[in-house]
Parts: C-alpha cells; sequence; structure tokens
C-alpha cells in the first residue's frame, strides 16, 4: 500500500513498519536496443529520505522519470501516492526539482510561487515555502536577476510548494557554495522530520551520508546495493592513507597491500588493506614521508567498489 503524507504524520513507525510512499517494481525500461533498467525494485518508505546513487548513465535519470510518469516501464510497475504517476492527478502529489529546469526569467519571486502553488489542491502559504527555502529577503527580485545559488533555492521552493507527499530531487545543490549546499541540508533534515518523504539524486557522496536514512547504489540498470549509509560504507575493506613523499605512484602502487594510489596536488592518496604495513614500507623508502593522514574507508570507496567491481564483473561476462 502506497502512503500520503498524512497518513505518515498521525501514526508512529519504526523503520521495519514504515509503509511505502512510492515503489519501482520489477521495472525493465528500454529506449529501442539500449536497456536503461533491469528488473529494478526500488522502494521509498514514508517519512525518509533515500539518496539514489550511480555514475553517470546508471539508470538515475530513467528511475526519477518513471516515478514523475514522464514516461512508461516496458515490464513492471511504479506506484507513487495515489497511484499511477502517469495520470495527471496522481502527479499533484509529487514535488520535484529537476537538475534542468527552466522558469521564466521576468517574473518575480513570490509570483513564481504563487503560481506554482496555484496548480496544487493544497498549497504550503506563502510565507511559510519562502522561509523554508530562505527566500524572504529576495522575494521581489526577478528571476533573470538571480545569482546561480539564489535561482536553486527558488527551484527548491517550486518543488516543495504544493506540499507534496513525495518530494524528488534531483542534484539539489549544484551550483552553491558551501554554505549555501549547508543551508539548504538544514531545511530539507527539517522537511524529513516533518513527515516528508524525499527521494535524493546526487553525485556529492558527502550529501549522501549527511542526509540519506537509506541509500540505494544503481550501475547499468540494476540495483548494485542498497542500505543504510554505515552499511554501504561497511561494503568497503581497508583504510586511506594520505601523505606527500618523494615516491612515484608507480612505486606506491606497487607495495604490498596498496589497492590504489591517486595524486591530489602535493599528496598521494592512498587505499591500502591494512596502514601500519604501508606506512613502515613507505617510511622506510622515503624518509622524508610527511603530511600523513589515516582515515577509515568512507563512502566514496565503498561507492568505487561497488560501481567498479559491476562495470569488471560486466566486462568479464561479455569476454
Amino acid at each position: 500500500m502506497i502512503a500520503t503524507l498524512q497518513d505518515v504524520q498521525h501514526q508512529e513507525y519504526t523503520p521495519a513498519t514504515r509503509p511505502l510512499v512510492a515503489q519501482l517494481h520489477g521495472v525493465t525500461k528500454n529506449f529501442d536496443q539500449i536497456r536503461a533498467l533491469h528488473k529494478v525494485d526500488l522502494s521509498v518508505p514514508a517519512g525518509e529520505l533515500v539518496a539514489l546513487l550511480g555514475p553517470n548513465g546508471a539508470g538515475k535519470t530513467t528511475a526519477v522519470k518513471l516515478l514523475l510518469g514522464l514516461t512508461r516501464p516496458t515490464s513492471g510497475s511504479v506506484r507513487v501516492p495515489g497511484g499511477n504517476p502517469v495520470q495527471a492527478e496522481v502527479r499533484m502529489s509529487i514535488g520535484v526539482m529537476m537538475q534542468v529546469a527552466k522558469v521564466p526569467e521576468t517574473l518575480r519571486v513570490r509570483e513564481h510561487i504563487d503560481l506554482f502553488s496555484s496548480y496544487y489542491p493544497s498549497p504550503l502559504p506563502l510565507e511559510e515555502t519562502l522561509a523554508i527555502a530562505n527566500l524572504r529577503d529576495i522575494k521581489d527580485r526577478i528571476f533573470g536577476e538571480l545569482s546561480g545559488g539564489q535561482k536553486q533555492r527558488l527551484l527548491f521552493a517550486l518543488a516543495v510548494c504544493g506540499n507534496p507527499d513525495l518530494l524528488i530531487l534531483d542534484e539539489p545543490t549544484v551550483g552553491l557554495d558551501v554554505e549555501s549546499r549547508r543551508l539548504l541540508w538544514d531545511q530539507i533534515r527539517k522537511l524529513v522530520a516533518d513527515g516528508k518523504t524525499v527521494l535524493l539524486t546526487t553525485h556529492y557522496l558527502e550529501e549522501a551520508d549527511a542526509l540519506a536514512d537509506r541509500i540505494v547504489v544503481i550501475n547499468h540498470g540494476e540495483i548494485a546495493a542498497e542500505g543504510s549509509p554505515t552499511e554501504i560504507k561497511s561494503r568497503a575493506s581497508g583504510r586511506r592513507i594520505r601523505c606527500r613523499t618523494r615516491l612515484s605512484v608507480a612505486t606506491v602502487a606497487s607495495l604490498p597491500g596498496v589497492l590504489d594510489v591517486q595524486t591530489d596536488r602535493e599528496y598521494l592518496d592512498i587505499r591500502v588493506t591494512e596502514a601500519e604495513p604501508v606506512l613502515r614500507e613507505l617510511l622506510l623508502r622515503d624518509s622524508t614521508v610527511s603530511g600523513i593522514e589515516v582515515t577509515s574507508a568512507g563512502l566514496e570507496d565503498a561507492f568505487l567498489a561497488l560501481t567498479q567491481h559491476n562495470s569488471n564483473a560486466e566486462i568479464q561476462g561479455r569476454n
């Protein structure tokens, strides 16, 4: 059963018993000879933020378009609050902030919000929407005169103004500076705390780690992994060493226990199975090693491990 916002606000749920607000069930989507999704099961529980991660071309945008009713599955089913999103009246339960969006340049901020609010049966009051998106001070500014970050905040306001049951945020913080990004994170957290359900797509892994209750990793049109941020990070073994050294990348990469080496300006970023043996070898070969930092594997390591593993397996299967 697909839940509504009212269901979530008036009942107490544990994570295991939360009803679903949106679902792809056994969905395959083909575009001519190209298979964008293959037998995908994606569930978005009520009152949670689910982050959908994947490389470019993995199938994230196709999944979002299916939930918005902008395309239909080749097979399988799609459900959102109210039923099938291909029906216009059902789409009224969804708010969306797309990565590419065009709105009239000559309307003022408050005029845009008034216009979009008129499309929904029970929109939020204008002042509440302005507060959520931190737009009160620029509500009379013309859209074409806004900075890139201010435009992003207005697009966020247009996504929430209809008081939707399901909020889909596609790369919501692209173009924002660090402070603006953190402020938007705070607003998203407040929406979830108030019972909103959010599906987030992002290339900022730090963003998914900071916000998500659950992360779904998609690669080559299939679900590669899903779980809490902690569970996803546990899929990456090893540690990470960051340091300055006179040793070449090739030399460091050849050391026992080194999984991967990347350069970052004058530093090397070294992924290892165990830190201590590699550190001893580094110091033995280069007594000038400095700026040493040792950290546990993070979400980025898990993401790369999951997507690269699937890619390598696919290549081997073709061979």
